[in-house]
């Protein structure tokens, strides 16, 4: 049974109309416990139908191990959004956790920007970028009815995109509760900072840009 209805699929059919250059969704999946890989997995496949500009591979956490290391993926279900082509590019861009409801809006605006290779950030938060010389990680949690929720994934994807020394994460909060303990996620979006700093809410570019050099000052 699909998870996408004809309506939807024919909206991202005509918005996927806008790729540019090709697209590879990497999944990580399990064929047991493993809540909601089934899900994520069919998901990125229905989404791959959509365009012969977007492909897709799956791989089993614990079978594909060395894949798994090879991209950073330490927990599941995992989706890695990637440039294709003769050379494959990975920009950091991770979604641990189903990215469905709200979530399902930033997977495809993700394909979309990877696709066109543009974040489109402010002149200052690029020139603070390019000039960035300590890794900076990102643990956006979320859930998937949090309306506030994809704004913050999407800042914290672009600066990926963006930067060489930028990783980003959505976290899905109630799929890690261990990692939504840790890290104290009491409301979401909470953007985590190089386990260190935090941002609460949907902040603006701005304000993110004051957390992050925080962060890298810390």
């Amino acid at each position: 049974m699909s998870l996408l209805n004809d309506e939807t699929r024919t909206q991202i059919k005509e918005m996927f109309q806008e790729l540019q250059k090709p697209v590879k969704m990497v999944v990580f999946t399990q064929e047991f416990e493993c809540h909601f890989c089934a899900e994520t997995r069919q998901i990125a496949e229905e989404l791959a139908d959509l365009s012969d500009l977007v492909t897709l591979e799956v791989y089993d956490f614990v079978a594909d191990k060395a894949k798994a290391d090879l991209y950073g993926v330490d927990k599941i279900p995992a989706t890695i959004i990637l440039e294709d082509g003769e050379q494959e590019r990975d920009y950091g861009i991770r979604y641990f956790g189903i990215p469905s409801g709200y979530e399902f809006s930033s997977l495809i605006h993700d394909v979309l920007m990877v696709s066109e290779g543009d974040p489109k950030l402010s002149p200052e938060m690029t020139s603070w970028l390019a000039e960035l010389e300590t890794p900076v990680h990102l643990q956006v949690f979320v859930t998937p009815t949090c309306p506030y929720c994809p704004q913050a994934v999407l800042l914290a994807h672009k600066l990926a995109l963006a930067s060489d020394k930028v990783t980003a994460d959505m976290v899905e909060a109630t799929e890690f509760p261990h990692l939504s303990q840790k890290y104290q996620v009491m409301g979401v979006p909470r953007t985590v900072i190089n386990e260190t700093v935090y941002q609460e809410g949907a902040a603006p570019e701005q304000m993110l840009l004051a957390k992050l050099k925080e962060a890298v000052a810390a």
